[in-house]
């Protein structure tokens, strides 16, 4: 791979946006961000990394946000750390990022993994907090609930279970130049993810998955949420997301998601005590926010400037 032994080609390349490292809860993170005003902080999910946020960043600023993606540990630009791929640790690097911007709380938008930290930043440190918006990501414990209750969401997170193997689930995201990668996100779309733009698009993901020790910190939070459920640690961090999410929160999702199914999803606002809306994109999968973008960023800068998010 030739781009994966000069990361900075895909990591960070030139836009409209400006890239910088921020430190945050012991680490170093890279970010990257437009415009002026209140904070967007903006999380990506697997197997992706700050580049799956290319369509809203400038959408953003335009409509007057500091719009800020961030690359999660392990991931893209920033540091690999031998530990700390639990939830609670990395929903500390979001709020910890949130902290070294200067800014006093944010809009946090996470999708997949990064919904699932923007959750538990939420109960974490929810005067952190401005707006929640999930993407494509049930609360921690509706899915964890789904996990092991719903046969079919069983089967549909079978490359979680996969990810418990050691070392056979590294080798494999990397081989043939990240061909798995691909593979994933095209199963995994609904059929609007298609055209030369999207094929550049997976091309970046899969070389970003190249970068080395990039696979190995990519599944350590999934190895983390499985092998944890009977631990203590994994026990008191389901106690803890008990608490109910007290800021106004939006869930999108796509109705064809193979991954996290609308079933699985419907239903976490049972988890919040604050305006709640769940908005599901028809005909889209498991990334409404590169499949349809104008659709889903319209539906997120129109929440976000609402001032009666309960309407």
């Amino acid at each position: 791979m030739t781009l994966a032994d000069s990361p900075a080609a895909v990591i960070r390349p030139e836009g409209p946006w400006t890239h910088r490292d921020v430190a945050a809860n012991g680490a170093r993170f890279h970010i990257t961000e437009m415009g002026d005003g209140p904070l967007v902080l903006l999380l990506h999910g697997f197997p992706q990394y700050w580049w799956a946020w290319r369509h809203q960043l400038p959408a953003l600023a335009d409509a007057g946000y500091r719009a800020v993606a961030m690359d999660l540990r392990g991931v893209g630009g920033s540091d690999r750390t031998p530990r700390g791929y639990d939830p609670a640790n990395l929903a500390l690097d979001v709020t910890g990022v949130i902290r070294s911007l200067g800014e006093p709380d944010a809009a946090l938008v996470g999708h997949d993994l990064g919904g699932y930290l923007a959750w538990t930043a939420a109960v974490m440190r929810p005067k952190l907090i401005r707006r929640l918006v999930a993407v494509s990501m049930p609360h921690p414990r509706r899915w964890r609930a789904a996990m092991l209750a719903d046969v079919r969401q069983t089967a549909a997170s079978s490359h979680i279970w996969g990810f418990q193997r050691p070392w056979v689930p590294e080798r494999q995201l990397v081989a043939d130049d990240g061909a798995l990668v691909g593979k994933l996100i095209r199963e995994w779309a609904g059929p609007k993810l298609a055209g030369p733009t999207e094929d550049a698009a997976v091309e970046n993901y899969r070389r970003a998955m190249c970068v080395p020790s990039t696979a190995h910190c990519s599944v350590e939070p999934y190895r983390w949420l499985v092998r944890s459920l009977a631990r203590p640690d994994g026990v008191q961090f389901y106690r803890r997301m008990k608490r109910p999410v007290r800021v106004p929160t939006l869930h999108l999702h796509g109705s064809l998601d193979p991954v996290a199914r609308t079933r699985s999803a419907a239903g976490s606002g049972e988890y919040v005590e604050a305006p709640y809306r769940w908005r599901l994109f028809d005909g889209l999968g498991h990334w409404p926010h590169e499949e349809d973008p104008q659709v889903f960023t319209s539906e997120l800068v129109h929440w976000l400037s609402d001032p009666e998010p309960d309407r």
